[in-house]
């Protein structure tokens, strides 16, 4: 089988579990997108470095999750040179406020409000409020079904770790979802 056929048979068919986990990081359809383009575009170029029969699927998250995070880390970098220039722009008293460019148009999302409108926007907030640890760990578990081997080598920490943050993220979780289950009337509680 040739490099192209071993990546069509053991890469693609993982495509729409990387997306959803791109989606999951990045809470914009438009930015998961980019996310995992790029991330199958990495994952071509350096499959000469994927052993055959292995678990592709561990292997594009752990990509897809590096992409993710240089990105992140070039836009902050990116956001703190526009605020350092707009203080610089203020001191001077040529202009006050936010620079327009760079108002939060871009945050517009609707394709993103149709599907948090069709899932529970509730559950899907309780899901973001977790921390960043718990998070990653609950949705690669839970919603992606990935085995905590496969999650300790993702997140490049020990299983036992895998195992703790998965406990203390559910129970993070469990506990903002019932207060939410019984604001929204889903759970009845009973009056003593």
């Amino acid at each position: 089988m040739d490099r192209n056929e071993s990546f069509q048979s053991e890469a693609l068919p993982h495509l729409d579990a990387v997306y959803r986990f791109a989606l999951r990081l990045s809470g914009s359809a438009a930015d998961a997108e980019d996310l995992v383009q790029e991330t199958f575009l990495r994952a071509f170029r350096a499959w000469d470095q994927y052993t055959p029969g292995t678990r592709a699927k561990s292997w594009l998250f752990t990509i897809c999750r590096n992409v993710f995070l240089r990105q992140r880390k070039r836009e902050r970098r990116r956001e703190e040179t526009v605020r350092d220039a707009a203080a610089e722009v203020d001191t001077k008293g040529l202009q006050t406020g936010e620079i327009p460019v760079f108002t939060t148009a871009y945050q517009y999302d609707p394709e993103g409000q149709f599907f948090a409108a069709i899932v529970d926007g509730g559950i899907l907030a309780a899901i973001e409020r977790l921390p960043d640890d718990f998070r990653d760990t609950v949705i690669l578990s839970d919603l992606e079904g990935l085995a905590y081997a496969e999650i300790a080598e993702l997140l490049d920490i020990p299983v036992g770790t895998v195992k703790s943050r998965l406990f203390r993220g559910r129970r993070l979780l469990q506990q903002v979802l019932y207060e939410y289950a019984t604001d929204t009337g889903y759970v009845h509680t009973n009056p003593q």
